[in-house]
């Protein structure tokens, strides 16, 4: 039997509080830590996969499917949509290349739904989001001994709004952006207000 995680679960950050049994021939599970649950795929070649879910609400409809093809990979490579709509070259960061870089791609997307997010905020209090309210995104790729990884900063500019109203319209967003879920618990974040 082989154990692999779920696409969207993060098993490098969960590993030390999950403990898992399974009862041979049931194939039954228990988790210590009722924040997942697992499910038994039966894979080609008589191999079985136990794949890691996360316990997140699943989507009772997807609103949109973006698909890309991508090859070369972040040095020399290209991606395109299968709309036509994004055709880029991509380049390693840092080198003299014509391409952005995944990382580039990750900071507008994030900071693009973020400020899509702090909109829907203000609808709903009956607010105004300034017209001039941008986001300056920073995303690190770094590395250490244990191999790449991400940090991100998110820097919030509400001009024209009270300090206040201007945090609550963070916090929400924070909590509803779809990146902002995806990277929470994940990558270090952080969301200024500036």
């Amino acid at each position: 039997m082989v154990f692999q995680p779920w696409a969207n679960a993060r098993p490098r950050r969960q590993a030390d509080s999950l403990q898992l049994a399974l009862k041979i021939g049931t194939r039954d599970i228990k988790a210590a830590d009722d924040k997942f649950r697992y499910r038994i795929i039966e894979t080609p070649m008589n191999t079985t996969t136990m794949s890691k879910e996360t316990n997140q609400t699943q989507p009772t409809k997807i609103l949109y499917t973006a698909k890309t093809h991508t090859s070369g990979g972040r040095d020399g490579g290209a991606a395109r949509s299968s709309d036509g709509h994004l055709d880029i070259k991509l380049s390693t960061p840092g080198t003299t290349g014509t391409g952005t870089n995944p990382e580039q791609l990750f900071a507008a997307g994030w900071s693009a739904c973020f400020e899509s997010a702090m909109g829907l905020a203000a609808r709903k209090m009956k607010i105004t989001l300034p017209p001039a309210a941008a986001i300056d995104a920073e995303v690190d790729l770094c590395t250490n001994s244990g191999g790449y990884f991400l940090q991100a900063r998110l820097n919030v500019s509400l001009p024209g709004l009270e300090p206040a109203v201007a945090q609550a319209l963070v916090d929400a967003a924070d909590q509803t952006c779809p990146y902002s879920k995806a990277t929470r618990g994940n990558i270090d974040v952080a969301i200024n207000l500036v």
